[in-house]
């Protein structure tokens, strides 16, 4: 039976194509992760990729063993967990600051102070859909209703909070001054909203259900910013306003106003892989069931909008 870790390198080069990324994702000098790569191939009697100077790619061996090995691994994890002996369960919280998974998260922790639930910051569900199939990761947060179907077909989710949204404007904008911003106001405004970030697209389809039909624009796409800070300076360089949630942690020289007539609502779930097992997730969905009740979090306000899609996953999953 082959030894896990060299299973985790396998399929870590398998996913990157590429023995640098991969060693970076697992932590790894690459000299490491190319012996044991070499070990498993002399341990299989078969050779597992095709190496050049400008790529890698699988050969027919190794596309045979990709499913083989995440099933070894999910079932090891499994074992282990079944025991008492969890790894991390790693939550992917978006973004640094956001209020909604990091509240869940913090409730998760009281409620199982024995396990240990490790944050991550994937940027949007999209993105992050890709880790948790792959078993990089084990939950996240966003609209499910915006993942292609693809994905979603190889993961489950619990509708968490209606979260108000806002946006984030220059603080001397026109509209600075509002308290709150109606929509109507944003009539004529080119809004960003991650358009041409490959890891956030159900955020852009959430602000193009919201800006049609209103006269407003979704901006065009933006360098991808990488990093808080990064993303700061860009959006700060374009003075362009931002659609965000109440929540969003506050920007240099920018105002955070609440949108408002309607009062547009993001479907944010607590997502998953199907199949995932792991002490600390039932505290997870514990966690956030609670604080749903406790906060009114599934409420809809009458002035509230929420899009059609959200309509039927989010309420079939109440």
């Amino acid at each position: 039976m082959p030894d896990p870790r060299l299973l985790r390198a396998f399929l870590a080069v398998a996913e990157e194509l590429h023995f640098t990324r991969a060693a970076a994702r697992l932590y790894v000098a690459q000299q490491a992760l190319s012996r044991d790569v070499r070990r498993l191939e002399r341990e299989l009697g078969a050779e597992l990729f095709v190496r050049t100077t400008r790529q890698v790619t699988l050969t027919a061996d190794g596309e045979r063993l990709v499913p083989y090995a995440r099933r070894v691994l999910a079932a090891q994890e499994a074992l282990v967990g079944a025991f008492g002996q969890a790894r991390p369960l790693l939550v992917d919280l978006n973004s640094p600051g956001l209020d909604t998974g990091r509240r869940v998260l913090g409730r998760a922790r009281e409620l199982a102070p024995d396990h240990e639930l490790m944050a991550r910051y994937e940027s949007g569900l999209t993105g992050a859909a890709a880790e948790l199939l792959a078993g990089r990761l084990d939950a996240s947060f966003g609209r499910f209703a915006g993942l292609d179907p693809a994905p979603r077909a190889g993961l489950d989710h619990q509708p968490v909070r209606y979260e108000p949204m806002a946006v984030i404007l220059p603080e001397d904008h026109p509209l600075a001054c509002f308290d709150a911003v109606p929509l109507s106001a944003l009539a004529g405004s080119a809004v960003y909203a991650g358009a041409g970030n490959p890891r956030t697209p159900e955020w852009t389809g959430l602000a193009h259900e919201l800006f049609d039909g209103r006269g407003i624009e979704v901006a065009a796409p933006a360098p991808v910013a990488v990093g808080d800070e990064e993303f700061q300076r860009v959006m700060t360089r374009t003075r362009t306003p931002v659609l965000a949630v109440v929540g969003f942690p506050a920007m240099p020289a920018s105002v955070l106003r609440p949108l408002i007539d309607p009062v547009p609502l993001s479907p944010v779930s607590l997502v998953w892989r199907k199949g995932l097992v792991h002490p600390g997730f039932d505290a997870l969905r514990r966690a956030a069931a609670e604080l749903a009740a406790e906060e009114g979090w599934l409420r809809i306000p009458a002035d509230g909008w929420i899009p059609a899609s959200a309509k039927v996953t989010m309420r079939l999953h109440k």
